[in-house]
């Protein structure tokens, strides 16, 4: 799968990624997640199998530089082959969506925020946004919101956002920022798994004392199976000498995408 995927697609991706940097740095990817402790590997073979396969997610954090955006680059980083990442940058954009429901696309708003900036959503814009996964299509965000219900009253409450549309979006993870063990040290709090029809189920959260991350349940998203190769990829990873870019990350999860299916 890696040789078959074209460069310019690659890279394509790779851009719109890019795009959501706000701070000039290098994106980060799951491996980097990994060595920093904002996930262990359970937690991060879990994101991998199943963003990978195509599923919803959203990121959430009240503070200001929390790594939201950081987050959520890693993620789309490890999105099906074929699917087209593309910025939510305005209504015509999102409209454009609705009427594409054959082209399986990954809708990416930069910030639920009523700012005048690039691919931030609020109001009926933001309705909207979430309704392309009625479509057929993954959509991807994040948010200042700390808890599920923080999210769930920001979204639905404040955005009109329908409960169904919110349940949609499969995983929602929300982190926590300390510097109780070191400078911005970033946790991923707690992740909730939602299923059509099904409500949410806390499935991680982070014990604070302790500093460790403790499961709560089987996926009902993705098989153990899946779960297991994808930590085994990351660990593999992992183990390796400099940097893990963002293109270094993509090649060495195609071919696993190939084997598992997205």
């Amino acid at each position: 799968m890696a040789d078959r995927v074209p460069d310019e697609i690659l890279y394509r991706d790779l851009d719109e990624i890019e795009r959501c940097n706000q701070r000039g740095e290098r994106m980060l990817t799951l491996v980097d997640l990994l060595a920093a402790g904002t996930v262990d590997l359970p937690l991060a073979g879990y994101l991998l199998a199943t963003i990978s396969a195509g599923h919803s997610f959203l990121v959430g954090c009240v503070t200001g530089g929390g790594g939201k955006t950081t987050v959520m680059g890693a993620l789309l980083n490890v999105m099906p082959a074929d699917v087209r990442l593309r910025a939510a940058d305005s209504a015509a954009t999102i409209r454009a969506g609705q009427q594409e429901a054959q082209s399986r696309t990954c809708y990416i708003c930069h910030e639920i925020g009523a700012g005048q900036y690039y691919a931030y959503l609020w109001g009926a814009e933001a309705q909207s946004f979430f309704g392309l996964s009625r479509f057929g299509h993954i959509i991807a965000t994040n948010l200042h919101a700390d808890t599920l219900e923080q999210a769930r009253t920001q979204l639905c409450d404040e955005n009109g956002v329908s409960q169904r549309d919110f349940e949609r979006v499969s995983v929602k993870l929300f982190l926590h920022v300390g510097s109780g063990w070191g400078e911005r040290q970033r946790r991923v709090a707690s992740l909730y798994e939602s299923t059509r029809g099904g409500g949410h189920r806390s499935l991680f959260h982070w014990d604070s004392e302790a500093d460790r991350f403790i499961r709560e349940g089987p996926s009902q998203l993705v098989t153990a199976e899946r779960e297991s190769r994808c930590r085994e990829l990351l660990f593999e990873r992992s183990q390796r000498p400099g940097p893990c870019t963002l293109e270094i990350m993509r090649r060495a999860v195609l071919p696993l995408l190939e084997e598992l299916g997205a």
